[in-house]
């Protein structure tokens, strides 16, 4: 089985939790940016697969892709050879944190858990129409 969906809009990368002791006790936040990237794409994956997951037991593997926006400023010259793929973005936020946000938003969801992804693939591109393109599949046992 080989599920494909998009999110739209800019690359978004996994935040750091923020910590409290209120109450005494030490405690992770989630950042608010964090959930709702979450949430996206959450909605994002149901919108273009429904309910389909993969087995629990399934070992898969991830290919996202974030495609950046070109910065206004951005020469003819440079512009073609970003479109071309000659020059990719080595921006924040960082390919780790993307794959990060998106696996974990997964959860659950697509499978039972993200320890199921055995090989993941990360690029960033530029494009005029900035979002992300997920492909995951299941892989077969030797």
């Amino acid at each position: 089985m080989t599920i494909s969906f998009e999110i739209p809009g800019k690359p978004f990368g996994k935040q750091r939790p923020k910590f409290t002791t209120r109450g005494g006790y030490p405690k992770a936040i989630t950042p608010k940016e964090t959930v709702a990237y979450e949430n996206l794409v959450k909605l994002c994956y149901r919108e273009y697969v429904g309910d389909n997951r993969f087995k629990d037991n399934a070992m898969i593997e991830i290919s996202i892709v974030a495609y950046y926006e070109i910065p206004k400023s951005t020469s003819k010259k440079k512009r073609v050879l970003m479109l071309s793929g000659e020059l990719r973005p080595t921006k924040k936020p960082d390919a780790d944190n993307i794959a990060k946000v998106i696996c974990d938003s997964l959860n659950g969801i697509a499978y039972h858990d993200d320890a199921a992804i055995v090989t993941a693939t990360i690029s960033k591109r530029y494009s005029e129409d900035p979002h992300v393109e997920v492909c995951m599949w299941e892989v077969k046992g030797e």
